[in-house]
Protein backbone atom coordinates (compact mmCIF):
# COMPACT_ATOMS: atom_id res chain seq x y z
CA UNK A 1 0.00 0.00 0.00
CA UNK A 2 1.56 3.29 -1.14
CA UNK A 3 1.03 6.45 0.89
CA UNK A 4 -0.34 6.69 4.43
CA UNK A 5 -2.48 3.85 5.72
CA UNK A 6 -4.78 6.40 7.37
CA UNK A 7 -5.19 10.00 6.21
CA UNK A 8 -7.65 12.33 7.98
CA UNK A 9 -8.30 15.99 7.25
CA UNK A 10 -10.73 18.20 9.16
CA UNK A 11 -12.90 15.30 10.30
CA UNK A 12 -15.82 16.50 12.41
CA UNK A 13 -18.84 14.84 14.01
CA UNK A 14 -21.54 16.45 16.13
CA UNK A 15 -24.35 15.00 18.22
CA UNK A 16 -26.87 17.77 18.69
CA UNK A 17 -25.03 20.63 20.34
CA UNK A 18 -22.02 18.48 21.27
CA UNK A 19 -18.99 18.32 18.99
CA UNK A 20 -17.53 14.86 19.65
CA UNK A 21 -14.77 15.11 17.03
CA UNK A 22 -13.60 18.61 16.19
CA UNK A 23 -11.70 19.10 12.93
CA UNK A 24 -9.21 16.26 13.41
CA UNK A 25 -6.13 15.97 11.18
CA UNK A 26 -4.23 12.70 11.39
CA UNK A 27 -1.79 10.66 9.31
CA UNK A 28 -0.71 7.09 10.06
CA UNK A 29 2.09 5.55 8.01
CA UNK A 30 1.86 2.01 6.66
CA UNK A 31 3.36 -0.49 9.09
CA UNK A 32 2.92 1.67 12.17
CA UNK A 33 1.36 0.83 15.50
CA UNK A 34 -0.30 4.17 16.20
CA UNK A 35 -2.07 5.01 19.45
CA UNK A 36 -4.88 7.47 20.09
CA UNK A 37 -4.45 8.23 23.78
CA UNK A 38 -7.01 10.12 25.83
CA UNK A 39 -9.46 10.03 28.70
CA UNK A 40 -13.01 8.72 28.44
CA UNK A 41 -15.14 11.14 26.45
CA UNK A 42 -12.22 12.50 24.43
CA UNK A 43 -13.84 11.47 21.13
CA UNK A 44 -11.67 8.44 20.39
CA UNK A 45 -14.51 5.97 19.80
CA UNK A 46 -16.45 8.39 17.58
CA UNK A 47 -13.34 8.94 15.47
CA UNK A 48 -12.72 5.19 15.14
CA UNK A 49 -16.33 4.55 14.13
CA UNK A 50 -16.02 7.13 11.36
CA UNK A 51 -12.77 5.53 10.16
CA UNK A 52 -14.54 2.15 10.07
CA UNK A 53 -17.41 3.65 7.99
CA UNK A 54 -19.89 2.88 10.75
CA UNK A 55 -20.66 6.53 11.45
CA UNK A 56 -20.70 9.25 8.75
CA UNK A 57 -18.77 12.45 9.40
CA UNK A 58 -20.50 15.83 9.33
CA UNK A 59 -17.55 17.35 7.52
CA UNK A 60 -13.96 16.64 6.55
CA UNK A 61 -12.56 13.63 4.77
CA UNK A 62 -10.74 10.43 5.61
CA UNK A 63 -9.17 7.54 3.75
CA UNK A 64 -8.21 4.22 5.29
CA UNK A 65 -6.29 1.53 3.40
CA UNK A 66 -6.65 3.64 0.26
CA UNK A 67 -10.46 3.87 0.50
CA UNK A 68 -12.56 6.97 1.08
CA UNK A 69 -14.64 6.22 4.17
CA UNK A 70 -17.73 7.99 2.75
CA UNK A 71 -17.60 7.10 -0.95
CA UNK A 72 -16.14 3.56 -0.69
CA UNK A 73 -17.49 1.99 2.52
CA UNK A 74 -17.90 -1.53 1.11
CA UNK A 75 -14.39 -1.66 -0.36
CA UNK A 76 -13.09 -0.28 2.93
CA UNK A 77 -14.68 -3.03 5.00
CA UNK A 78 -12.86 -5.65 2.94
CA UNK A 79 -9.51 -4.02 3.74
CA UNK A 80 -9.85 -3.36 7.47
CA UNK A 81 -10.36 -5.27 10.66
CA UNK A 82 -12.34 -3.57 13.41
CA UNK A 83 -12.57 -4.50 17.06
CA UNK A 84 -15.09 -2.46 19.07
CA UNK A 85 -15.22 -2.01 22.83
CA UNK A 86 -18.19 -4.37 23.19
CA UNK A 87 -17.86 -8.09 22.47
CA UNK A 88 -19.99 -8.53 19.36
CA UNK A 89 -19.45 -12.13 18.30
CA UNK A 90 -21.93 -14.99 18.71
CA UNK A 91 -21.87 -16.28 22.29
CA UNK A 92 -23.63 -19.55 21.46
CA UNK A 93 -21.08 -20.46 18.77
CA UNK A 94 -17.72 -21.99 19.60
CA UNK A 95 -14.42 -20.23 19.00
CA UNK A 96 -13.89 -22.25 15.83
CA UNK A 97 -17.43 -21.66 14.58
CA UNK A 98 -17.09 -17.90 15.07
CA UNK A 99 -13.87 -17.90 13.05
CA UNK A 100 -15.49 -19.96 10.29
CA UNK A 101 -18.51 -17.64 10.21
CA UNK A 102 -16.44 -14.45 9.90
CA UNK A 103 -14.21 -16.01 7.23
CA UNK A 104 -17.35 -16.88 5.24
CA UNK A 105 -18.63 -13.31 5.60
CA UNK A 106 -15.48 -12.06 3.90
CA UNK A 107 -15.71 -14.80 1.22
CA UNK A 108 -12.31 -16.15 2.18
CA UNK A 109 -11.54 -19.26 0.10
CA UNK A 110 -12.06 -22.39 2.20
CA UNK A 111 -8.47 -23.64 2.02
CA UNK A 112 -7.12 -20.19 2.90
CA UNK A 113 -9.68 -19.85 5.71
CA UNK A 114 -8.60 -23.17 7.25
CA UNK A 115 -4.96 -22.11 7.13
CA UNK A 116 -5.67 -18.69 8.62
CA UNK A 117 -7.87 -20.22 11.32
CA UNK A 118 -5.11 -22.56 12.44
CA UNK A 119 -2.67 -19.66 12.40
CA UNK A 120 -4.96 -17.46 14.50
CA UNK A 121 -5.68 -20.22 17.02
CA UNK A 122 -1.96 -20.92 17.45
CA UNK A 123 -1.03 -17.24 17.59
CA UNK A 124 -3.55 -16.44 20.34
CA UNK A 125 -3.18 -19.68 22.29
CA UNK A 126 -6.87 -20.47 21.76
CA UNK A 127 -6.30 -23.77 19.94
CA UNK A 128 -6.94 -25.96 23.05
CA UNK A 129 -10.28 -24.18 23.54
CA UNK A 130 -11.50 -24.16 19.93
CA UNK A 131 -14.64 -26.14 20.81
CA UNK A 132 -15.62 -23.89 23.74
CA UNK A 133 -18.60 -21.58 23.33
CA UNK A 134 -17.65 -17.90 23.10
CA UNK A 135 -20.09 -17.01 25.85
CA UNK A 136 -18.13 -19.18 28.30
CA UNK A 137 -14.80 -17.46 27.70
CA UNK A 138 -13.02 -15.10 30.09
CA UNK A 139 -12.71 -11.43 29.15
CA UNK A 140 -9.15 -11.88 27.92
CA UNK A 141 -10.02 -14.92 25.81
CA UNK A 142 -13.00 -13.09 24.31
CA UNK A 143 -10.71 -10.27 23.21
CA UNK A 144 -8.27 -12.74 21.68
CA UNK A 145 -11.15 -14.35 19.77
CA UNK A 146 -12.37 -10.93 18.63
CA UNK A 147 -8.85 -10.07 17.47
CA UNK A 148 -8.58 -13.37 15.60
CA UNK A 149 -11.88 -12.67 13.83
CA UNK A 150 -10.70 -9.16 12.94
CA UNK A 151 -7.57 -10.64 11.34
CA UNK A 152 -9.06 -13.74 9.65
CA UNK A 153 -9.37 -12.00 6.26
CA UNK A 154 -5.85 -10.48 6.33
CA UNK A 155 -6.78 -6.77 6.58
CA UNK A 156 -4.37 -4.02 5.62
CA UNK A 157 -5.40 -1.83 8.56
CA UNK A 158 -6.55 -3.00 11.99
CA UNK A 159 -8.70 -0.59 14.03
CA UNK A 160 -8.88 -1.43 17.74
CA UNK A 161 -11.06 0.56 20.14
CA UNK A 162 -9.69 0.19 23.68
CA UNK A 163 -8.86 -3.49 23.11
CA UNK A 164 -7.36 -4.16 26.55
CA UNK A 165 -9.99 -2.48 28.75
CA UNK A 166 -11.12 -4.96 31.40
CA UNK A 167 -8.53 -7.55 30.33
CA UNK A 168 -6.38 -9.30 32.95
CA UNK A 169 -2.63 -8.48 32.99
CA UNK A 170 -1.50 -11.79 31.48
CA UNK A 171 -3.97 -11.57 28.60
CA UNK A 172 -3.04 -7.91 28.13
CA UNK A 173 0.62 -8.89 27.75
CA UNK A 174 -0.28 -11.65 25.29
CA UNK A 175 -2.47 -9.23 23.34
CA UNK A 176 0.41 -6.78 22.90
CA UNK A 177 2.76 -9.61 21.92
CA UNK A 178 0.39 -10.39 19.05
CA UNK A 179 0.01 -6.75 18.03
CA UNK A 180 3.77 -6.23 18.05
CA UNK A 181 4.22 -8.79 15.27
CA UNK A 182 1.52 -7.46 12.95
CA UNK A 183 3.54 -4.70 11.18
CA UNK A 184 5.98 -7.37 9.97
CA UNK A 185 2.98 -9.08 8.34
CA UNK A 186 1.97 -5.89 6.55
CA UNK A 187 -0.79 -4.85 8.96
CA UNK A 188 -1.01 -1.25 10.16
CA UNK A 189 -2.52 -0.91 13.63
CA UNK A 190 -4.49 2.10 14.88
CA UNK A 191 -5.75 1.71 18.43
CA UNK A 192 -7.33 3.79 21.15
CA UNK A 193 -6.49 3.51 24.82
CA UNK A 194 -7.03 5.39 28.08
CA UNK A 195 -3.87 3.76 29.47
CA UNK A 196 -0.71 5.85 29.30
CA UNK A 197 1.47 2.82 30.05
CA UNK A 198 0.47 1.28 26.72
CA UNK A 199 1.79 4.29 24.83
CA UNK A 200 5.42 3.15 24.93
CA UNK A 201 4.41 0.10 22.87
CA UNK A 202 3.23 2.33 20.00
CA UNK A 203 5.54 3.75 17.35
CA UNK A 204 3.73 7.09 17.45
CA UNK A 205 0.88 8.64 19.39
CA UNK A 206 -1.79 11.29 19.14
CA UNK A 207 -2.95 12.80 22.42
CA UNK A 208 -6.68 13.55 22.20
CA UNK A 209 -8.96 15.59 24.42
CA UNK A 210 -12.35 17.24 23.96
CA UNK A 211 -12.61 16.01 20.37
CA UNK A 212 -9.29 17.50 19.28
CA UNK A 213 -5.79 16.20 18.63
CA UNK A 214 -3.50 18.04 21.04
CA UNK A 215 -0.13 16.74 19.88
CA UNK A 216 1.37 13.95 17.79
CA UNK A 217 4.72 12.18 17.96
CA UNK A 218 6.63 9.39 19.66
CA UNK A 219 6.59 9.16 23.44
CA UNK A 220 10.11 10.61 23.54
CA UNK A 221 9.13 13.50 21.28
CA UNK A 222 5.97 14.35 23.20
CA UNK A 223 7.77 14.29 26.56
CA UNK A 224 10.83 16.08 25.21
CA UNK A 225 8.75 18.99 23.94
CA UNK A 226 7.44 19.83 27.41
CA UNK A 227 9.35 22.94 28.55
CA UNK A 228 11.04 23.25 31.94
CA UNK A 229 12.21 20.65 34.45
CA UNK A 230 10.00 18.25 36.40
CA UNK A 231 10.24 17.90 40.17
CA UNK A 232 8.64 15.12 42.15
CA UNK A 233 7.53 15.93 45.68
CA UNK A 234 6.87 12.83 47.77
CA UNK A 235 4.11 13.79 50.18
CA UNK A 236 0.98 12.27 51.74
CA UNK A 237 -0.80 15.59 51.15
CA UNK A 238 -0.35 16.22 47.44
CA UNK A 239 -3.28 18.60 47.11
CA UNK A 240 -2.14 20.78 49.99
CA UNK A 241 1.34 20.73 48.52
CA UNK A 242 -0.03 21.89 45.16
CA UNK A 243 -1.81 24.81 46.83
CA UNK A 244 1.42 25.79 48.55
CA UNK A 245 3.55 25.97 45.39
CA UNK A 246 1.14 27.18 42.72
CA UNK A 247 1.87 30.81 41.92
CA UNK A 248 5.51 30.69 43.01
CA UNK A 249 7.97 32.39 40.63
CA UNK A 250 9.32 29.75 38.27
CA UNK A 251 6.55 27.19 38.96
CA UNK A 252 4.74 26.44 35.69
CA UNK A 253 2.34 23.76 36.92
CA UNK A 254 1.67 21.41 39.84
CA UNK A 255 -0.24 18.15 39.38
CA UNK A 256 -0.97 15.48 42.06
CA UNK A 257 0.07 11.94 41.09
CA UNK A 258 -1.00 9.51 43.81
CA UNK A 259 1.28 10.01 46.82
CA UNK A 260 3.42 12.56 45.04
CA UNK A 261 3.18 15.94 43.37
CA UNK A 262 4.75 16.72 40.00
CA UNK A 263 5.89 20.33 39.81
CA UNK A 264 7.12 21.74 36.51
CA UNK A 265 9.58 24.56 37.00
CA UNK A 266 11.27 26.88 34.55
CA UNK A 267 14.16 28.10 36.69
CA UNK A 268 17.17 26.39 38.24
CA UNK A 269 16.20 27.82 41.63
CA UNK A 270 12.77 26.20 41.40
CA UNK A 271 13.58 23.26 43.67
CA UNK A 272 14.74 25.35 46.63
CA UNK A 273 11.73 27.67 46.26
CA UNK A 274 9.39 24.67 46.27
CA UNK A 275 10.99 23.20 49.39
CA UNK A 276 10.81 26.54 51.22
CA UNK A 277 7.13 26.97 50.30
CA UNK A 278 6.27 23.49 51.55
CA UNK A 279 7.99 24.11 54.88
CA UNK A 280 6.31 27.50 55.25
CA UNK A 281 2.90 25.89 54.67
CA UNK A 282 3.80 23.03 57.06
CA UNK A 283 3.15 20.43 54.39
CA UNK A 284 4.95 17.15 55.23
CA UNK A 285 7.20 15.79 52.50
CA UNK A 286 10.00 13.24 52.41
CA UNK A 287 11.88 14.49 49.39
CA UNK A 288 12.02 16.66 46.30
CA UNK A 289 13.93 15.37 43.27
CA UNK A 290 14.22 15.96 39.55
CA UNK A 291 12.49 13.28 37.45
CA UNK A 292 11.97 12.68 33.75
CA UNK A 293 8.81 14.03 32.17
CA UNK A 294 6.31 11.16 31.89
CA UNK A 295 3.63 10.82 29.25
CA UNK A 296 1.06 11.62 31.93
CA UNK A 297 2.93 14.88 32.59
CA UNK A 298 3.02 15.62 28.87
CA UNK A 299 -0.69 14.89 28.48
CA UNK A 300 -1.57 17.28 31.32
CA UNK A 301 0.68 19.93 29.74
CA UNK A 302 -0.95 19.64 26.31
CA UNK A 303 -4.46 19.62 27.82
CA UNK A 304 -3.66 22.88 29.60
CA UNK A 305 -2.26 24.34 26.38
CA UNK A 306 -5.41 23.32 24.51
CA UNK A 307 -7.66 24.83 27.16
CA UNK A 308 -5.75 28.11 26.99
CA UNK A 309 -5.88 28.29 23.20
Amino acid sequence: MSGPAVEVRGLTRRFGGITAVDGVDLSVASGEIFGLIGCDGAGKTTLMRMLAAILPPDSGRASVAGCDVVRQPEQLKQRIGYLSQAFSLYSELTIEENLDFVADLFLTPRAEARRLKREMLDLTGLAPFAARQAGRLSGGMKQKLALSCALIHRPQVLLLDEPTTGVDPVSRRDFWRILGGLPEQGVTVLLTSPYMDEASRCHRLALMDNGRILATGSTAELCGNVPGAMLEVVTPQARRAAQAVVGLPGVLSATPFGDSLHVRVGEESGQSAVEEALRAAEVPFSGVSTVSVSLEDAFVHYVHLGAAA
